[in-house]
């Protein structure tokens, strides 16, 4: 691409992530918004030698990482504590803690590359309030339990809720997010859990479903 194609992306990716932000009702700074533009940036440059996603435009970036990631943050109390199980090249954990500065985020994940990523993150945009955890959730022991787990793309609804519950607090929530929400999938539930909300996800410029599923421990007797 010419260096005058390269600023019509750039700027395409600019507006659409501006007016998708909007289009959400999120009020997001100025400046988060270029240090999102700059993660894509980043996250572009090491996928050549990583393949950390298969999305490669800019503006479809946009769409499918940041502003998918941006659409649950009103279920999100934002001076809280959030562990994104799976984070991948830190999706939506990147998105999360950068919109929201007093959110503090954790990114765990067992892939070293994407690890690797994800602490260059950390240090280029900077991130005060980003985590990275390079472990298996299986091996994960935080010293404290944390009173929200999202998940993007870890695993079935049942086998996250079951491989998480020793890291989410007694009264802490589940945020999984979903395309179509299968009956199979809701009914998967391990005992002593229960679905708390099921909220359609309207990420703009995304065509397909988009759901975010919230569960919580049935409480005691």
């Amino acid at each position: 691409m010419n260096a005058a194609g390269a600023r019509a992306s750039a700027d395409g990716a600019r507006q659409r992530l501006a007016s998708g932000i909007v289009a959400l009702g999120l009020k997001v700074s100025d400046s988060a918004q270029d240090s999102m533009l700059r993660y894509l940036d980043e996250l572009r440059a090491w996928n050549r030698a990583y393949n950390l996603t298969a999305v490669r435009d800019p503006a479809e970036m946009v769409t499918r990482h940041v502003l998918d990631a941006l659409a649950i943050l009103p279920w999100l109390e934002t001076g809280s504590r959030l562990l994104d199980v799976g984070s991948g090249a830190g999706l939506p954990a990147v998105p999360l803690a950068l919109a929201a500065p007093r959110l503090a985020v954790t990114a765990l994940d067992s892939n070293g590359k994407k690890a690797r990523f994800l602490r260059h993150v950390q240090r280029t945009l900077p991130l005060a309030n980003l985590e990275v955890i390079e472990a298996r959730v299986q091996d994960y022991r935080p010293a404290q339990a944390f009173p929200a787990v999202v998940s993007r793309a870890f695993a079935e609804l049942g086998d996250f809720l079951r491989q998480t519950a020793p890291l989410v607090a007694e009264d802490g929530r589940w945020l999984a997010m979903k395309g179509k929400v299968s009956s199979a999938e809701l009914e998967s539930l391990p005992p002593g859990m229960r679905i708390e909300a099921i909220h359609p996800l309207h990420v703009p410029g995304l065509r397909a479903a988009r759901s975010l599923v919230i569960v919580r421990r049935e409480p005691r007797p």
